[in-house]
């Protein structure tokens, strides 16, 4: 039986609390677990839930985002996603979200794992109005190396965009022998399971002092980073600064997002970082 999920999320500022509200309403198993204001009542906290544990292929999820002026929204989760092992239908995941003028928007899913035999599709779609900005971050496992069970066989394709910005696509075949020739190489992966990348997006173009900013405190965050990881900083348009990692593990990896996530929060906002706390159970 396949999934058929939809998950609308709206973020209004209310200007008498100085509060950001969130609301969503959901259709399928795909929810919001818990609405947060940890760090004071401007910025809501959300913990999404996909009771199913992981998606499948025949299964379609769709998160529609929308962050109106003046709104600060945090969307997370308490654990993976999960892409198993499919028998033929392509399972598909669809972000879309929408920054209006002087709202923020950050993304922080816990990790992406693409199973051997999977056969998926994660797309993901930031629109910014000028004057929005966002943190977003993405962490890709290839299988399951430690335990054995790399990813030998499938087809997972993956896309992050900002229209007219960056655009990031990537699809791995795996009956292609190109592809896993590609994963091994020093000009593919490497040998390595796991792609991590983190981005700091704006609605419009950032002064060249603030993009340099953003740069710098993203590679101090790697100088501070397990050594095993291979990583650089670069921004490739005026409105946005972009971190990547290959690594072995998922953990050095996403200890350096977020390392580098808290250190642009303080540069670009004036804000210290406030993990979630399902980052810690």
């Amino acid at each position: 039986m396949s999934w058929h999920g939809r998950l609308e999320l709206r973020y209004r500022h209310d200007p008498e609390g100085r509060r950001t509200v969130g609301h969503d309403r959901h259709d399928g198993p795909l929810r919001v677990l818990a609405s947060l204001h940890p760090e004071g009542p401007g910025v809501c906290h959300h913990v999404l839930v996909h009771p199913p544990g992981g998606i499948v292929g025949g299964d379609v999820l769709e998160i529609d985002v929308e962050v109106q002026a003046g709104a600060h929204a945090l969307i997370s989760t308490p654990g993976a996603t999960r892409f198993y092992r499919s028998a033929g239908p392509t399972a598909r995941q669809h972000l879309r979200a929408r920054v209006a003028s002087g709202a923020r928007l950050e993304w922080l899913p816990l990790e992406t794992i693409a199973y051997d035999g999977v056969r998926a599709v994660n797309a993901m779609r930031f629109e910014l109005d000028d004057g929005a900005e966002m943190i977003g971050w993405d962490l890709l496992a290839l299988g399951l190396p430690a335990a054995g069970e790399p990813l030998r066989r499938g087809r997972f394709e993956q896309q992050i965009e900002l229209p007219g910005a960056w655009l990031e696509r990537g699809l791995l075949d795996m009956d292609d022998p190109l592809s896993a020739r590609l994963l091994a190489s020093p000009l593919g992966w490497d040998g390595r399971s796991t792609l991590a990348t983190l981005w700091f997006a704006s609605g419009s173009a950032m002064t060249p002092a603030r993009r340099d900013a953003l740069l710098a405190a993203a590679r101090e965050a790697i100088e501070a980073a397990d050594a095993t990881l291979a990583a650089g900083a670069t921004s490739p348009d005026g409105r946005v600064v972009v971190l990547r990692a290959l690594a072995r593990r998922t953990e050095p990896a996403f200890a350096l997002l977020a390392d580098a996530w808290a250190r642009w929060r303080q540069a670009a906002w004036a804000r210290p970082a406030c993990p979630p706390r399902v980052w810690r159970t």
